[in-house]
C-alpha cells in the first residue's frame, strides 16, 4: 500500500450533480496536490454518483463511498474513519476552493502544533443570491483571526465556516468525531475542538467561494435552527462555566436575552437576575427573575455573567462594562446571540 497522503478531503454528496463539477475542478486546481478525497455519497437520486465514478476513474486520489441517505454526520463519519491523512481538510458538493487553500491552511497548521484546526475567509456566492443577512454573517465571519479573537465569539455563533475546516486527524478523533446532538454538527465539533484545550485559527484570506441559497441545509434541515444552536450553547456554557456558578445573569432584557433565558431554565440553569440600561425594564420580573440595573447586577457574586444582546455595537458595549468591572471573557462572562 502506498504511504498515507498528508490530507484526507472529506467530501458528502447528496444531489450535487448540477453543482458538483465546480467543486471537483476546484480540488483539481490545488497548488499542494497530495492529498486524497474519500467523496461518500449519501444517497443520491441524481447523477452525482456517475460524476464522482467518472472523478474516481481519472484521479486515483479519489475513493468514493456509496450509501443509502443517513444524512451528513453518518457520511462525514464514514469518510473520517476510512480517511488516511494527518489532516482532515472539509469541503462540499456545492462550493469552491480557491487554489492555494489547501497549502495556505497547511503552512498555517504546521506553523503552530497547538492548532487542532482552522478555517479560512469565506465569500458567498453568486452576488445575485445574498441577502443583507449573509453579507452581515459573512463580516463577522471574516473579522476573527487568531485563536483569542475566535474564542471570544464562540458562543455567538460558529466562528469558523464548516466547509473550510481544515483540522488535525488526532485531535478530532479524540474528542469523539462528527456527533449527532440534534444541532449543528459543526459547530459542535468545534466546541468540543476548543473544550480540549487545542487553539484554533483562520487563513485570513477568502479562499473559499460558499455557494449561498435557499435549499441550503442550514436553511432547510431543523438543527441549524436557532432554537438548536441555543441549545447547543446552553449545553456547552454547562460543561465549561456554568457548573461551578451560583446562577447566571443575563445582560439583556430583550428578544435575544428572553430567548436565551427560556433556553437556561429548560436546562435547568438557575437565572439569578437580568441586567438592563433600559429604565422602563429595570423593576419587571421575566421568567421568574428580576430585572435590574447595571450596578445591581454587577454587584452580584458568585454567578456567570451573559451578555445576550443583538444590536450592533451593544456586545462590544457590554464587554467594556463587564472588563471594566474586573471581569474576564471566557472566565466570568461571555458573548451570546
Amino acid at each position: 500500500m502506498s504511504a498515507p497522503p498528508p490530507i484526507s478531503v472529506l467530501l458528502p454528496v447528496r444531489d450535487g450533480g448540477t453543482v458538483l463539477a465546480e467543486a471537483i475542478e476546484s480540488l483539481e486546481a490545488q497548488t499542494l496536490a497530495d492529498f486524497e478525497v474519500i467523496a461518500v455519497d449519501d444517497g443520491s437520486t441524481d447523477y452525482s454518483s456517475n460524476l464522482l465514478q467518472e472523478w474516481a476513474i481519472r484521479d486515483a486520489r479519489v475513493n468514493v463511498l456509496t450509501q443509502e441517505p443517513m444524512g451528513i454526520i453518518a457520511a462525514l463519519e464514514r469518510a473520517r474513519l476510512v480517511a488516511r491523512g494527518a489532516y482532515l481538510a472539509r469541503m462540499d458538493a456545492d462550493d469552491i476552493s480557491e487554489p492555494e487553500r489547501f497549502a495556505r491552511q497547511w503552512d498555517l497548521m504546521e506553523s503552530d502544533e497547538r492548532l487542532v484546526l482552522c478555517g479560512c475567509g469565506v465569500e458567498y456566492f453568486p452576488p445575485e443570491s445574498v441577502r443583507d443577512g449573509a453579507r452581515r454573517y459573512q463580516a463577522w465571519l471574516n473579522a476573527s483571526n487568531t485563536h483569542d479573537e475566535i474564542a471570544r465569539e464562540i458562543f455567538v455563533e460558529c466562528p469558523l465556516a464548516h466547509p473550510s475546516f481544515f483540522m488535525r486527524a488526532e485531535a478530532v478523533s479524540d474528542v469523539g468525531g462528527y456527533q449527532d446532538h440534534g444541532w449543528a454538527e459543526d459547530y459542535d465539533l468545534v466546541l468540543r475542538l476548543w473544550r480540549s484545550g487545542g487553539s484554533l485559527g483562520k487563513v485570513p484570506e477568502a479562499l473559499l467561494r460558499w455557494r449561498e441559497g435557499d435549499q441550503r441545509l442550514s436553511r432547510t434541515n431543523e438543527r441549524y435552527s436557532s432554537e438548536a444552536f441555543r441549545r447547543c450553547k446552553v449545553h456547552h456554557l454547562r460543561e465549561t462555566f456554568l457548573g461551578a456558578r451560583q446562577g447566571v445573569v443575563i445582560w439583556g432584557a430583550g428578544p435575544v436575552g428572553k430567548a436565551f433565558g427560556r433556553a437556561l431554565g429548560k436546562e435547568g440553569v438557575q437565572i439569578s437576575a437580568f441586567a438592563e440600561v433600559d429604565p422602563r425594564k429595570i423593576g419587571q420580573n421575566i421568567h421568574g427573575a428580576p430585572v435590574l440595573n447595571t450596578a445591581s447586577a454587577l454587584g452580584l457574586r458568585g454567578v456567570f455573567h451573559i451578555a445576550a444582546v443583538g444590536q450592533p455595537g451593544a456586545r462590544e458595549t457590554l464587554r467594556s462594562l463587564l472588563s471594566g468591572a474586573d471581569l474576564h471573557e471566557l472566565q466570568d462572562f461571555a458573548c451570546v446571540a
